[in-house]
């Protein structure tokens, strides 16, 4: 039986032909990156904390779109990757956690297939017995690795881990591993909520995956209250090639902005070079978007350090659309 094929929304298409990337090659020699600055280590990583913590909310960013979310009790990973090689390019920095320190590991929640976000050989190593949570389509693969937690979901499906809801909802990407199975799973993000109505006992967050800019932003915003939303910001230069698939640091802040959301940590840079861009140029482009768009108030931007680890407190998030000032940055 073939296998269902997946769409964006519009029916946005990733299509380049060989002329496209013969242009991109040729622009990336024209160009001189420096790539000798890299994304900071924290200074001071909270190893022994989340090794224990079952009852506060934080975040601790790993690098790339892979985030330790601590909530309700639950340990949640997002796109797990600990390799040191995607494909020809070597890791540009390390894991801000080693593999061996991290929790037992309850939930994993996978955004689409590419190999930057989904690496068998790390979910193989993770500490605990996870329920792997993984868009439609890709549910076969797992089992056929041998993975026998795993639920597969469509846009706007659930799955409830009591106390926490996830949910998974649209993003503009595209999805391959091999020479024939291009489109043959979903890709998208996960909104991460309390499972019970009118509970404010945690924020909600909103792990967005790999996305280009698209109308999907003002439709999550419409169905969901979202406090802290987890947004990719690199591997968007040139943009001719990969708008359709990356967002730009500028977008970011647009998406941010009509998601109505409180606190915005950036990821999905300076970990590999997919791109054009370095890490360093996708956070200053981020800061200046953001100065324009919030006259300067940077409290509801929280740029993390690989291995940082961000407390959050309930009911702490504010509304930065309405009061720039209100939002504490981190601890």
């Amino acid at each position: 039986m073939r296998r269902q094929r997946y769409a964006n929304l519009d029916d946005v298409r990733n299509v380049k032909s060989i002329s496209d990337m013969r242009r991109w090659m040729k622009e990336r020699r024209q160009k001189v990156k420096d790539l000798s600055e890299q994304i900071p280590q924290a200074e001071h990583k909270q190893t022994d904390f989340i090794r224990s913590n079952r009852t506060e909310q934080a975040i601790t960013w790993i690098g790339h779109s892979t985030f330790l979310i601590q909530m309700g009790g639950l340990n949640v990973l997002t796109d797990p990757v600990w390799a040191k090689w995607m494909g020809f390019h070597k890791r540009l920095t390390e894991p801000g956690i080693p593999l061996g320190a991290m929790p037992d590991i309850d939930v994993v929640l996978i955004s689409h297939s590419h190999y930057d976000h989904l690496d068998i050989s790390t979910l193989r190593r993770l500490r605990g017995n996870p329920l792997l949570l993984v868009p439609a389509g890709l549910e076969r693969m797992f089992r056929r690795k041998g993975f026998t937690k795993v639920a597969e979901r469509s846009w706007w499906d659930s799955y409830v881990v009591h106390p926490l809801r996830f949910t998974f909802v649209p993003a503009q990407h595209w999805t391959r591993r091999s020479l024939f199975d291009t489109n043959r799973s979903h890709w998208g993000g996960w909104i991460i909520e309390a499972a019970e109505e009118g509970s404010g006992e945690w924020e909600t967050v909103y792990f967005v995956g790999d996305t280009g800019y698209f109308r999907g932003f003002r439709m999550i915003a419409e169905r969901y209250r979202v406090d802290t939303v987890l947004m990719p910001i690199g591997a968007y230069e040139p943009e001719w090639f990969m708008k359709e698939s990356h967002i730009s640091p500028e977008q970011s802040v647009q998406a941010f902005d009509e998601l109505k959301g409180k606190r915005f940590i950036p990821m999905h840079y300076g970990t590999y070079r997919l791109a054009d861009d370095t890490g360093p140029e996708a956070l200053e482009r981020l800061y200046r978007a953001w100065d324009e768009r919030y006259g300067g108030v940077r409290d509801a931007l929280c740029v993390l350090k690989l291995g940082e680890t961000l407390r959050l407190s309930p009911k702490r998030a504010g509304n930065p659309h309405a009061d720039p000032g209100s939002v504490p940055a981190k601890e």
